[in-house]
């Protein structure tokens, strides 16, 4: 626990906290919407590649055919490594730099990191997509979601830093421009985006989860009966 705090504390490296990401990856129909949303907004440019179409079929409970339907939009096998079609030559020309992999995201970054960055993005006309983002500055990435979420602007606030000076920082947005989707109904788009993200992460998490619960359960038993069986064998001694 010792270990992980400092990681929280300064998860964000912009200053800004995260929010926490109401996820579950128990939860299968989240899973497969998650999946979905990522094949309609993310998947044109980040590859999930240690990721294969019919594993994702099998641990989140969708036939073959709808993944053929709502996951599959290239000549892709079923059986295949989720990359993307676009180029890595196309990639840097278009924004400058290669989209990342996202297979490992929500463990270097974490689920609460990705939540906010998804709804963290504000109109900012200096950057060349128009947008900015108040937990990952200068990002090359556009706001993929702004249909949905619509755009906001960032709300600023004064707070006294370690060097004793006053510094501007952002404390909230107002939604300027509605989207498709109400904020209620987008923060739950984001949900299962980052819920299928964290699965992506550590497929076999669900798996591990269950079978230490066993384990622990084992080694109480056990340790008990070892326990007993040291007090026979040194009833003598004592």
């Amino acid at each position: 626990m010792l270990l992980i705090l400092p990681f929280n504390v300064a998860a964000s490296g912009s200053g800004q906290s995260l929010d926490v990401a109401p996820i579950d990856i128990y939860d299968i129909e989240s899973l497969q919407r998650g999946a979905e949303n990522y094949a309609n907004y993310c998947f044109n440019c980040h590859a999930i590649s240690f990721m294969r179409f019919n594993r994702v079929a099998e641990d989140i409970g969708m036939t073959e055919d709808e993944v053929r339907e709502k996951l599959m939009f290239t000549g892709a096998k079923y059986g295949d490594t989720m990359r993307i079609a676009m180029s890595k030559e196309d990639s840097e020309q278009w924004f400058g730099t290669i989209p990342p992999d996202l297979s490992v995201v929500s463990r270097s970054r974490g689920p609460n990191w990705l939540y906010t960055y998804l709804r963290s993005f504000y109109k900012d006309e200096e950057r060349p997509w128009g947008v900015n983002n108040a937990i990952f500055k200068d990002v090359a990435m556009p706001h993929v979601l702004h249909e949905l979420q619509g755009l906001q602007t960032a709300k600023y606030a004064a707070r006294v830093g370690e060097d004793g000076n006053s510094h501007q920082f952002i404390n909230g947005f107002e939604l300027t421009e509605k989207g498709k989707l109400s904020p209620q109904e987008f923060d739950q788009f984001v949900a299962d985006l980052v819920n299928f993200i964290s699965y992506v992460g550590e497929p076999a998490k669900t798996t591990r989860l269950t079978l230490g619960k066993w384990v622990l359960g084992f080694l109480g038993i056990f340790f008990i009966i070892t326990f007993l069986l040291k007090k026979e064998y040194w009833k003598d001694v004592h």
